[in-house]
């Protein structure tokens, strides 16, 4: 939260369901402001903010996870598999609303990724840890 105490606060963007403005007025009041109830055509109807791309983003989550069938019987698992599913995310898939750009990539985050980025990270992230241990 000492990361968000700044002059100009957070916006958060929210569809109407009750349970989002419950949340935000106990946890987050002091440091955002919420635009509660935005549409999800919001800049077809003139607003600002758009919740689709997290909504699309929860919609893919949901429906990886509906076929894993009870894979996530713990915390960890589940951790593990939001955390992989990020990295993908932000730096492997290429989008098209950044014009064949990853989050990464926009961001200027230079990794250094060959054409199997993937792979790539993975190998990177062996090599600190192989580094770590010594």
């Amino acid at each position: 939260m000492e990361r968000y105490n700044q002059k100009r606060k957070i916006v958060f963007v929210s569809d109407k369901f009750c349970n989002y403005k419950g949340a935000f007025n106990k946890l987050f009041f002091r440091v955002a402001t919420l635009h509660f109830g935005v549409p999800i055509k919001a800049k077809v109807t003139g607003f600002k903010h758009n919740n689709n791309p997290i909504e699309r983003y929860n919609g893919e989550i949901k429906s990886r996870i509906k076929i894993m069938r009870g894979e996530f019987k713990a915390f960890k698992k589940a951790e593990a598999f939001l955390n992989l599913k990020r990295i993908i995310h932000n730096f492997v898939n290429p989008h098209s609303t950044l014009g064949g750009r990853t989050p990464a990539e926009e961001a200027e985050i230079d990794l250094k990724l060959g054409r199997n980025k993937l792979l790539e990270l993975i190998q990177k992230r062996a090599q600190k840890s192989h580094h770590s241990l010594r």
